[in-house]
């Protein structure tokens, strides 16, 4: 193998490294910013309004960093940096825009959207604004990063 296929192979793995790890801290954001245990919620009784948040949770984190990554420059140690950086801005945004969303509806709602009608079984209407709030924030950090 030839040093450039090497150094591409050893930065596919640095930049997987750092968006594995932005979408860690992702899952435990859900964790924190909802009732129970999310793992337990969402494998073991089906609960598809956390199911929902995780997921869209993660997909957003994936947009982050994918930008990041292609509008990085040719340094690696550069590019990992700011994928770091605005992966956690979008994190931290996307934290900032749930609880706003917290604060202006009735309820709490991390709960509301874990314990749709106690079972879980559906998924509460604010889950697909959430989820779209999050989808946002990922774009507006998409934007500003590219």
């Amino acid at each position: 193998m030839n040093d450039d296929i090497l150094q591409e192979i050893g930065a596919t793995f640095a930049y997987g490294g750092v968006g594995i790890a932005l979408m860690a801290i992702g899952y435990l954001v859900v964790e924190v910013m909802t009732p129970g245990k999310l793992g337990k919620q969402i494998w073991t009784e089906g609960n598809k309004g956390a199911a929902l948040m995780l997921a869209v949770k993660l997909f957003s984190v994936g947009i982050i960093v994918t930008t990041a990554i292609v509008t990085s420059d040719d340094d690696l140690s550069a590019g990992l940096i700011d994928t770091a950086v605005f992966g956690g801005c979008g994190i931290l945004l996307m934290v900032f825009a749930f609880l706003l969303l917290d604060v202006t509806t009735p309820g709490k709602l991390g709960a509301t959207l874990v314990d749709h009608e106690g079972t879980g079984a559906k998924i509460h209407p604010a889950g697909w604004v959430v989820a779209s709030a999050d989808l946002g924030v990922a774009a507006i950090v998409a934007g500003a990063v590219s």
